[in-house]
């Protein structure tokens, strides 16, 4: 069987460095830290006390009314957002497309775990009573953000929502890629939201020691390949970007962004926070992506990495590039910019992929901010893209996503002939 080409032909965000496609893309460029103090609520009593937030959100400047507000947890609105401009970036003109053959696969980790919170808080201070919203459900479920997106475009294609912690929304935008190549969709609206600044996630991460704790640098504190590195600095956002069958958007004349030209998954089968110490999943996830997209590791310009700046992660993740790619890891660019987002849980993947898709359009390879000191378990000759953001040409890019319990996700994208 021929499988069909998928290319990208919209793209829409909002996130910690922008509340928009042009916003972010700028801030990616200017290697500048989406960090600040939480505001979402009290964090005086957590061990952090800072967060990558969205700044100046409101869901009326975004058509999402009080009413309509209230019946959609945080990470649904962001949703809602970063599809609405994909959506208008792509030209689509929905009353000439065949909504039965177009879908929305997204992907999130933790769904609306504030409107969870919430919901229990006020039972257990409200006395015996079990007077639940009636929301409480449909706001909390993970898949109900591509509910509310097909049901406001009238998508009737496939519909559901990937649950593979921070792998997620790369787990999605596989999905969504082999839908279309198999011929069972024409367009898939794919991505990823999460909205886990919040008391149950903050604490929670704290506890696994999982989060960084750098109160005094908050600014700074993500800093992936440093030698202090201490933890990853949670993110919130969304970021959604439309997968279209290639004849379909030629013959619409669609603008196009990036083919998506291969994916993997795998597991580390190994612990269900840590990696496999010698990346033996991350290694697996990269080549099969390689396999998939038909491609060798030499073709390879520019890979965002995971990197979340935790203590192992960073050494296996490059350990298994080094190995997947050999001497071209050398003229390879690498860079994390969780460095400058934080950590998206399930939407990273999607943020991240925008970051991909951006170095292939303008040539800019987005730096890793905040690294100062080196770390000797980490080979320095790799160009890690430090602190200052690089021009190159770029034609092949692979973002890399891992999650707890050992999930591996991995997509490329590549300049479309």
């Amino acid at each position: 069987m021929q499988l069909k080409r998928v290319v990208v032909t919209g793209i829409g965000t909002i996130n910690p460095l922008g509340n928009n496609i042009t916003e972010y893309f700028n801030n990616l460029d200017n290697g500048t830290s989406g960090a600040s103090l939480i505001t979402r609520f009290d964090a005086s009593l957590f061990k952090t006390k800072f967060a990558c937030e969205i700044k100046n959100f409101d869901s009326e400047k975004y058509g999402i009314d009080k009413k309509e507000a209230r019946k959609l947890d945080l990470f649904a609105q962001y949703a809602l957002v970063a599809t609405s401009e994909a959506i208008k970036d792509s030209g689509l003109e929905l009353e000439k497309v065949d909504l039965d053959r177009a879908g929305v696969i997204l992907g999130s980790g933790i769904g609306g775990i504030e409107t969870m919170f919430q919901e229990i808080k006020g039972y257990f201070e409200g006395g015996c009573i079990p007077r639940f919203s009636p929301f409480l459900i449909p706001k909390m479920i993970p898949d109900i953000a591509a509910g509310h997106i097909s049901m406001k475009y009238g998508f009737r294609g496939p519909n559901f929502t990937t649950v593979s912690a921070c792998a997620s929304s790369t787990n999605a935008m596989t999905d969504a890629l082999n839908y279309i190549r198999l011929g069972k969709a024409d367009i898939i609206i794919t991505g990823g939201s999460e909205a886990g600044i919040s008391v149950p996630s903050i604490g929670g991460f704290n506890s696994s020691q999982a989060l960084s704790t750098n109160n005094e640098n908050f600014r700074t504190a993500s800093r992936p390949f440093d030698k202090t590195r201490d933890g990853f600095v949670m993110g919130e956002g969304a970021a959604t970007l439309i997968f279209e069958e290639y004849n379909h958007a030629v013959a619409r004349g669609a603008k196009i962004y990036a083919e998506v030209s291969g994916a993997g998954l795998s597991a580390d089968a190994y612990h269900i926070t840590a990696p496999h110490p010698d990346g033996l999943g991350a290694n697996q996830v990269m080549r099969l992506a390689l396999e998939d997209a038909g491609m060798k590791p030499e073709d390879v310009d520019y890979i965002n990495v995971h990197g979340t700046a935790t203590p192992l992660g960073d050494i296996a993740e490059l350990k298994a590039v080094k190995e997947i790619f050999g001497k071209h890891a050398f003229k390879l660019n690498i860079s994390s910019t969780k460095s400058m987002t934080g950590h998206l849980l399930g939407a990273t993947g999607a943020v991240e992929a925008l970051a991909c898709i951006h170095a292939i359009n303008s040539g800019i390879v987005p730096p890793t901010i905040n690294f100062e000191h080196e770390d000797p378990e980490i080979d320095y000759n790799l160009n890690l893209t430090l602190n200052k953001a690089q021009k190159r040409e770029v034609n092949v890019a692979m973002n890399n996503t891992f999650g707890f319990g050992g999930h591996n996700s991995c997509i490329i994208f590549s300049k479309s002939k």
